[in-house]
Parts: structure tokens; sequence; C-alpha cells
């Protein structure tokens, strides 16, 4: 079997081209420190942000608002007047069990609902007109008038306002309610005959009822109320997604990125352009590239999946101003840290943003930085008015007036802090590709172009021929 001395001597030329072993580049410590460093760095963060975030919601828990609606008149029994209900809102709004956790505010029904119906309470305690008296009268304290009516407390829990915060809250007044009806059956008992039946020793062990009604069940097709959390976080990906998309294109076509596709690798000539016109390239194209990803993830989700969507238009409008304010702040990023921009996006996009963003544990659960983070990152302002739109009926202060404000201040403060410093760059003369070079390999492109098309032997055949320094 012969060998063909052209195809021996291409191929020993090829290996000899690359003397490079890997065994060279992974024996020095120099190409370990930057990823162990930044990896290093990366997943504490991530770790103390996420864990942070959900393993001691109930011990971080501080100023959850709930309401107490307290509608029973009292009772009065002979010459004693008595009022049971007031009590009851005293010990929920004193006891430290329940007041160092929830912020208890004592108001009317129509005043609870309200703020239920715009985001403000997780948890309306009721406690019914007679309540007093209806419990004198199955102690049958003497003196004590007939009266309709059961001693039972209602919950009313608003799951428009967050799964988790709601089961927080519940957790909370419950065990309290449990707790002062056996003290009032204690003080009945001290007041009542001696029970005859044991049907009203049973009463007088336990005699409130408490029963838990959820107060405007959410539709079906909302994800139990997380519906607006992943529509918020998706919103996010839009804009974090669309910069990285941008970015990346946009360098490639100017020359200043390369393209590797499989076996083949492409680089184009750099494009005499400075940072200041890259990223008002990279912006322009973000701003309707936002609003089609937007678009698209809303047809997918209600026309394709059903999802529960009210206001569908305004909730595209809202969610394209969001995500164009990511990707104009990502894209910032980009242009003022280079490659490591992409992880400070996503450490402030998306890591943080998911940590404090409150869409399942609620922020009043947050350890406070992540409670204080919250007004600032993005995805918490995404969510109001995400939610504000899907649950309350696009209610202005139910989170749409501040979601919408957060989102424009946003995009105004990147556009100004991008175009200040990457202005200030180019005034300093730190172009990505200094002109000199930038000359020096453009005549080097022709140079080898013009070598290549004077070789013969490069005419014939295309495979592992380099790209076109045009190209």
């Amino acid at each position: 079997m012969s060998s063909n001395p052209s195809s021996a001597g291409k191929t020993g030329q090829t290996a000899n081209a690359f003397p490079v072993r890997a065994r060279n580049i992974l024996s020095s410590w120099k190409a370990w420190i930057f990823p162990v460093a930044v990896c290093s760095i990366l997943v504490s963060l991530i770790t103390a942000f996420y864990i942070g975030a959900v393993v001691n919601p109930l011990g971080h828990l501080h100023g959850l608002p709930v309401a107490v609606v307290n509608q029973d008149q009292g009772a009065v029994a002979g010459t004693r007047r008595i009022d049971v209900g007031q009590k009851v809102q005293a010990g929920l709004s004193r006891t430290p069990a329940v007041s160092s956790r929830l912020a208890v505010n004592v108001t009317t029904l129509r005043a609870a609902e309200h703020a239920m119906n715009r985001d403000g309470s997780y948890v309306t305690v009721v406690i019914p007109p007679g309540f007093t008296a209806s419990l004198l009268r199955l102690a049958g304290v003497p003196g004590s008038h007939p009266v309709s009516g059961a001693p039972e407390i209602m919950i009313l829990t608003n799951q428009r306002a967050g799964t988790e915060g709601v089961g927080l809250a519940t957790g909370i007044l419950e065990p309290a309610l449990a707790a002062a009806s056996r003290q009032i059956g204690r003080q009945l008992t001290a007041i009542a005959p001696a029970p005859s039946s044991p049907a009203t020793r049973a009463f007088l062990a336990h005699p409130v009822t408490v029963a838990t009604v959820v107060y405007r069940p959410l539709p079906s097709h909302t994800g139990l109320g997380l519906s607006a959390f992943y529509a918020a976080l998706l919103f996010l990906f839009c804009g974090f997604f669309g910069a990285a998309i941008i970015n990346t294109s946009v360098d490639v076509g100017l020359g200043y990125a390369t393209t590797e596709t499989g076996p083949w690798w492409r680089q184009r000539r750099p494009v005499p352009i400075n940072r200041w016109q890259t990223l008002i390239i990279k912006w322009v194209m973000a701003a309707p590239l936002t609003g089609i990803m937007t678009g698209i993830l809303l047809l997918v989700a209600v026309a394709g999946l059903g999802m529960d969507a009210p206001h569908a238009g305004l909730l595209w409008l809202v969610g394209w101003l969001c995500a164009a304010s990511v990707a104009a702040g990502t894209l910032v990023l980009f242009a003022v840290l280079g490659n490591l921009g992409q992880l400070v996006a996503l450490l402030i996009f998306i890591y943080a943003g998911l940590a404090s963003v409150g869409g399942t544990v609620p922020l009043q659960a947050l350890p406070t930085f992540l409670r204080w983070l919250s007004e600032f990152e993005p995805l918490r302002q995404v969510l109001a008015g995400t939610r504000a739109i899907l649950y309350f009926n696009a209610q202005a202060d139910a989170g749409l007036t501040r979601s919408v404000t957060a989102a424009a201040s946003g995009l105004v403060l990147w556009l100004i802090v991008g175009a200040a410093i990457v202005r200030w760059y180019d005034a300093k003369g730190l172009n990505r590709i200094d002109p000199a070079l930038l000359a020096y390999i453009n005549s080097s492109a022709d140079a080898y172009k013009s070598r290549g098309t004077n070789a013969p032997d490069q005419a014939a055949g295309t495979a592992g021929k380099p790209a076109d320094p045009d190209q």
C-alpha cells in the first residue's frame, strides 16, 4: 500500500503547526486561577442568595400584613357587660407570638377587602356580630339573651397575594385563636353553671370555631397563584437573553468576535467603529427584539397553553418595557466590563432577583439584606406589575404604578450610565482595537488573501481551508 508524499508532507506540516499539548496548559497553575476563583465566588453568592432566602422563612418573618375585623358588639349577662370579641382582637394585636411576626391592622371589613383587592393583605380575621352573645347562650350563662348564629371566627385568605404568605399567616393565627378559644372556655366555665351534659362540657373546652375561607378564589389556569411569578421571570429572561444574543451577533458582524460552529471557525475583518456607536446599534436592536420576544411569550402562554391573562395587551406592554430595561442594562454591562459583564448581569438580574423577588416566599419572610435588595431588583418590580395585571384587575395601587415607574427609571438610568462610561472610554482612547493595530490587521488580511489566490495548490478543495479574512 503506497502513500502519497504530498499528503504526508501536508500532514506533517499540520501536526507541526500545533505543537502545544493539553498537558502543557493544564500543568500551569495560572490557567486554573481565574476559573477557580470566579466559580468559587459565584457559587458562594448563589448559595447565599437561594438557600438564605428559603432556609428559615418563619425565623425571618416580620411585618407580614394581616387584618382583624371585629364586628362583635359584646353582650350583657345580668348586670355584667362582657365583650369577648374585643379580648380576641387585643390578644391578636398584643401577643408577642403574633405581633412580632405579623403586622396586625384592626380595621373594617370594607377596608380589609380593599386591602386584599390591591395586594395589601394576606389574611383577614373576621369576628362576627353576636359573637359574645352566642358564646354566653351556648354556655348557659344566666341572664344571657337568645341570639342566632354560632361563635365562629372566619379567616379570609388572599391567595392572589401569594400562597406561601397565606400559609405563614394562617400557621401563626390558627394556634393563637386556638389558645384564645381555650382561655375563653375557662372564663365561661367560671361564670356559667356546672355543665350538665357532655355536649356542654365539650363546648366549654373549645368554644370557638375557626373557619378558613378563600377570599376571591383564583381562576383556573393560574398555576395556583404562580403564573404571575413565572411570567415575570420570563419577561426578565427575554431582556437578558435578547441582550446576550444581540451582543454576540453584533460583535461577530463587526469583526470583534469569532464564530465557531462545529469544526468551522470564522473571523470577519474588524470594522473601524468606536464603542459608543456599537452600543447604539445594540440598544436600537434590543428595543424591537424584546417586544417580539415578549409577544411570542404571551402568544404561547395564553393562546397556546391557556394561561388566564386578563388585560393581555397591557401585560405585553408592561412586559416589553421591563424586558427592554433589563436588555439595556445587560448591554451596558457587556460594553463596560466585557465578557465579565455577562456574569455580573447574571448575578444582578437573575440570581439576586430570584432570591429577593418574593414570588414564592413573601418579602416579609426574607432575610434583612434580601428584603432591602428587593427594593432595587428589577425582577421584584416586574412581578409587582405582572401580579397586578393578572390577579388584581390591573389596579394602579396594586403594584402596576410601581412596576412601570421602576422599569422606566431603570431604563433611563442604564442609558445614562452606559452613554457616560462608554463615551468616556472613547474620549480616553480606550478603543476595543487600537487604530494602528486595526490597519495592521487589514493589511495582513489583504496579504493573506493575496497569497491564497496566488497559490495553485490551495485552489483545489475547501476542506480544512482557513476562513476568508473578508468574511
